[in-house]
């Protein structure tokens, strides 16, 4: 429903042409937007309720306490793989995670594993290259999830969230416990967790507004023929090349499976191409715009930083198995 009126309003109303680059990009924008905006209100809303009536904080508590030798960060990269968000359309449920106090590097193993493994991309990777290639992705969009949440939770990271993060946890949990303790029902708690999740859209609209409007400006814009010169097999430096030439870009899995195939058809390495995609789906400047208002600039570069590190790790090693 959303998808058909963006069309309708851009290519209807409007008179813009579907296939000129200032159509698809103002489609793209007001798509994304009324998308990401409703996502962040509902999954707000949702992690109210779950904050009123579930032990968020003993869950809290025993991943924060307990050793479970890396079960948690598998837990969460698999919850992350059957969720069929983009990167930018994961970052509601991320907030959820920080807002109810999940460690960190549990968090970020959501994040990472969410854009880079859905059922549509499977579905595409299997019809484009097979199921060998398709179970190596699989695996190891899981497993850099898994590796990458516990990187940066190794890294106690807490202390460079911002204090509009931190502001909504103590909220919350002084609405949690001032409701157990009065014993209030559930209708009459439905107004407070309402506003309060407004009051988190209202307080990252600008930042989600910017960022998407940054991926739509550049939607298509990128010169034909760009990445099969820098991305040939004879360049030792493409994989980096193409991790870093990546981020600029947004889309998300289903969308760039298509390119990579055709990457893949003009002789660009597969592991290359997959680097790629990585790079496309699951870091974009977008996404650090959005998470901006959750996370300080230190925060985002080093997560940025860990993420290209391993993406561009991952495409060496997807070479040489593939």
């Amino acid at each position: 429903m959303i998808q058909r009126f963006a069309d309708w309003l851009v290519f209807e109303v409007l008179g813009l042409d579907a296939a000129s680059r200032w159509g698809a990009a103002l489609d793209f924008f007001l798509y994304d937007s009324i998308k990401i905006v409703l996502l962040l209100f509902v999954i707000s809303a949702l992690m109210g309720v779950i904050n009123a009536y579930f032990p968020i904080e003993r869950l809290r508590r025993y991943l924060m306490t307990h050793r479970m030798y890396g079960l948690q960060y598998l837990l969460a990269s698999l919850f992350g793989a059957i969720t069929p968000f983009c990167s930018c359309s994961s970052i509601p449920l991320f907030i959820g995670f920080v807002k109810g106090g999940i460690p960190l590097g549990v968090t970020f193993a959501f994040l990472i594993t969410s854009p880079l493994v859905n059922e549509v991309a499977v579905a595409m990777f299997l019809g484009a290259f097979g199921l060998r290639v398709t179970l190596i992705y699989v695996v190891s969009g899981i497993l850099l999830g898994m590796v990458g949440g516990w990187l940066l939770g190794r890294f106690r990271l807490e202390s460079l969230l911002t204090d509009w993060v931190r502001a909504i946890q103590k909220q919350s949990d002084a609405q949690t416990a001032e409701w157990q303790q009065e014993h209030i029902g559930f209708w009459q708690r439905v107004p407070a967790i309402l506003l309060e999740s407004w009051k988190i859209v209202r307080g990252v609209l600008v930042y989600v507004l910017i960022g998407i409007g940054i991926g739509a400006a550049m939607h298509g814009f990128v010169p034909e023929g760009f990445f099969e010169t820098y991305m040939a097999k004879d360049n030792l430096f493409a994989v980096p090349l193409a991790v870093v030439c990546a981020v600029p870009m947004y889309a998300n899995a289903a969308g760039i499976v298509p390119v990579i195939q055709v990457f893949v058809a003009k002789g660009i390495p597969l592991g290359t191409a997959i680097a790629f995609m990585m790079g496309v789906v699951g870091l974009s400047i977008p996404e650090a715009t959005m998470l901006k208002k959750v996370m300080s600039w230190r925060l985002i570069g080093i997560f940025f930083g860990t993420m290209t590190l391993l993406m561009i790790l991952s495409g060496y090693l997807f070479n040489w198995v593939l």
